[in-house]
């Protein structure tokens, strides 16, 4: 089993910043991807970020040039961030790592997310 602890989400005026942390810990022999995803009202889960074990990442288009997705492998933990936030910004943010095992398995954990709020 893998757990995933996540930080750093609240309430913000727009244009301003946070700063997510999510960290993986238990039955991990290699982390994959890790990124995050966001959920709002009425809307679908969406990809926010991903950061690839080879260190490639991607962005959706509505967080580029404003979020940074980064990883601290030692640490097996990955942070988000959000720059020049916007009121619909606002989201539960939730952290995904995908996991290796030593028998070869890979599985998708998420953690319990995390929410930010953008006022205007």
């Amino acid at each position: 089993q893998v757990q995933l602890v996540e930080s750093g989400g609240g309430l913000v005026q727009a244009g301003g910043s946070l700063r997510l942390s999510c960290a993986a810990s238990g039955d991990i022999f290699k982390l994959n991807a890790m990124g995050w995803y966001r959920q709002s009202p009425g809307k679908q889960r969406e990809l926010v970020a991903v950061s690839a074990s080879g260190g490639s990442t991607n962005y959706a288009d509505s967080v580029k040039g404003r979020f940074t997705i980064s990883r601290d492998n030692a640490k097996n933990t990955v942070y988000l961030q959000m720059n020049s936030l916007k009121p619909e910004d606002t989201a539960v943010y939730t952290c995904n790592a995908r996991v290796a095992t030593l028998r070869g398995y890979v599985y998708d954990y998420w953690g319990q997310g995390t929410q930010v709020t953008v006022s205007s």
